[in-house]
């Protein structure tokens, strides 16, 4: 069984939202740098039926519907943008956790790294919103217990925005524990401790200027309940924006801590699949360098 299956596709440099877009093709190339000649995979598309499960069908049609021609740009809101090749990265971008979790569920590989965009986790179920138009992660866990016979699915984000789509989207289902590090106060203003769901969340807000010390307590505190959860599968959120680099935000942490952290959510769930897909990180040489130390602590799993 080989440890690690990298998923991409070159159709998610096709999504460009402007010139000075801070979610830009080059994040992906920069991460495409980390994974060196690593062997990729062609992440396929999401089909409308696993949109479906997160997002109301009416809103994936419109959404998919919205292909400007040429350099023709439609605004969603003051941060998220598609051009026409949008549809196509976001279909790839949710299809690479699709293809992911029958992989590592499967036996095939034991964790898989999606590097793909747009992200998804601030996507709502039926709101596009900072930079995301699919809930990636989520899609990613409804087919893993929808086609891969898996109950309990964690969701570990720590990208230094509150994943509120994500929340939104899993909430109120006891199946899915959902637990976020992310600067607060901050975009998008979500996150508080007391956001709880139904028991099945917990966020960890870290105060502006934060560093790695506080990131790992509040993750060392957080682990347990992982653990305790007994989850048949782990989704990360692989958000690299609370790089000391990153222009977005002001945490300060640095690539040792997105390894301490990669390494201690497989300790937390030892033996259980793990699925990671790229959100966050605008500064391209902090994402270049944290990506790579992510996939090395994968490929120990």
């Amino acid at each position: 069984m080989a440890d690690l299956l990298i998923l991409t596709h070159d159709d998610c440099l096709g999504h460009d939202m402007g010139e000075g877009h801070p979610e830009c093709p080059d994040r992906l190339r920069a991460a495409w740098a980390a994974i060196g000649d690593r062997p990729r995979e062609a992440a396929p598309r999401a089909t409308a039926e696993q949109l479906a499960r997160v997002h109301p069908a009416a809103y994936v049609e419109a959404i998919l519907a919205i292909r400007p021609e040429g350099c023709d740009r439609v605004a969603l809101d003051a941060d998220t943008i598609m051009s026409a090749g949008s549809a196509e990265a976001a279909l790839r971008a949710a299809g690479a956790g699709v293809r992911a979790v029958e992989a590592v569920c499967g036996g095939q590989h034991r964790a898989a790294f999606c590097a793909t965009r747009p992200p998804g986790h601030h996507a709502e179920p039926a709101r596009p919103m900072g930079f995301c138009l699919f809930s990636n992660v989520v899609v990613a866990a409804r087919h893993a217990q929808a086609a891969c016979g898996v109950t309990r699915v964690a969701i570990l984000d720590f990208d230094v925005h509150h994943g509120n789509g994500t929340q939104a989207c899993v909430e109120a289902d006891p199946s899915i524990l959902f637990i976020s590090s992310h600067q607060m106060p901050c975009y998008p203003g979500t996150g508080g401790a007391a956001e709880t769901g139904v028991g099945n969340v917990m966020n960890l807000p870290l105060r502006p200027g934060a560093g790695g010390a506080a990131f790992r307590a509040a993750w060392e505190a957080a682990l347990p309940r992982v653990t305790g959860f007994d989850p048949g599968l782990v989704i990360i959120s692989a958000g690299f924006d609370a790089h000391v680099r990153d222009p977005l935000a002001q945490l300060r942490l640095d690539e040792a801590d997105f390894a301490w952290v990669t390494r201690a959510i497989l300790a937390a769930a030892p033996g259980v699949p793990v699925v990671s897909m790229l959100e966050g990180g605008y500064d391209l040489q902090a994402l270049e360098a944290s990506v790579a130390v992510h996939l090395t602590a994968l490929e120990t799993a």
